[in-house]
């Protein structure tokens, strides 16, 4: 399957590194068009539409769909780029990511995830991770009857409303709307594939790379722990927590969330990043880390 690619502005070159950037559900690759202005020239950057969105096809239904279906097209991104990449994802585009660098963990120079749809990392959490799968396996069961009934529009607003809040679906543009309710049918294959992805949490052992992990202050329960549960796990993690900001960061928070990721990405890029001794934790704006 191709994956048709946004690469916005400046010069690309074979010999620069590159980013891959992959967008959250019901969005398109244009999401990083801001991260593409931070990074500028120094940087190839990368933001494939994934299945379903801006210019690639939708799934064609030939088995049951799995995170690696997502993730195959980007790891031959990956597999044909000039050195190491840096992998950038933002809710289901984090969790894409996350099998990607799985996939070529010695291809990988990078990772900055926003809340990355990791849900099968709820499962390590005990009763806890329990409850938030739970949570998320009610709003995916209400998405797929929407859609299964042929209610896309209400399975679209209980899609919205979830990871922003109650309202946002009336208050979005009609436009938006519309494409919204286009799109539903593939987040119920995204969610089936997030709970269900099989990658154990060791294999995230094998990714030695600096890691940015960022949550919202405001971020839902199920997303907040799964950062928690992956800054754990990796050798070398930094949490950004963003006041104010919520699971869509990415959108309200666009300029604050892009100058991080060009920052970290910079640093790792030029070596001034040392990996820490030790996993570090830092509220961003002045709010508690909880």
């Amino acid at each position: 399957m191709t994956v048709s690619t946004f690469i916005p502005g400046g010069h690309h070159s074979a010999h620069k590194p590159t980013v891959i950037a992959l967008h959250c559900s019901g969005s398109t690759g244009r999401q990083w068009t801001k991260l593409a202005q931070a990074l500028g020239n120094r940087f190839n950057t990368v933001a494939p539409d994934l299945i379903g969105s801006g210019g690639t096809p939708f799934w064609r239904g030939d088995h049951r769909f799995r995170l690696q279906d997502e993730a195959a097209p980007i790891i031959d991104i990956v597999d044909a780029a000039y050195g190491p990449v840096h992998l950038v994802g933002h809710s289901y585009g984090g969790g894409v990511a996350l099998r990607v660098a799985c996939e070529r963990p010695h291809r990988v120079a990078s990772l900055s995830l926003y809340e990355p749809s990791a849900f099968h990392v709820l499962r390590a959490l005990g009763a806890q991770g329990q409850a938030a799968l739970a949570e998320i396996r009610a709003v995916a069961e209400d998405v797929a009857q929407g859609v299964v009934s042929g209610d896309y529009r209400s399975a679209a607003r209980r899609f919205v409303d979830y990871w922003n809040h109650d309202g946002t679906w009336d208050a979005i543009k009609p436009e938006s709307r519309a494409e919204l309710t286009g799109y539903v049918r593939k987040a119920t294959l995204e969610f089936n594939a997030l709970i269900d992805e099989p990658t154990p949490l060791v294999d995230f052992r094998r990714i030695e790379a600096p890691v940015l992990l960022m949550r919202g202050q405001r971020a839902p329960v199920p997303s907040a722990l799964v950062v928690q549960k992956l800054f754990t796990v990796f050798h070398h993690a930094l949490i950004e927590e963003i006041a104010g900001a919520g699971h869509m960061g990415p959108f309200s928070h666009a300029d604050w969330v892009s100058n991080m990721i060009a920052a970290h990405i910079a640093a790792v890029a030029h070596r001034d990043l040392a990996p820490p001794a030790k996993n570090l934790v830092r509220p961003i704006g002045g709010c508690a880390v909880a």
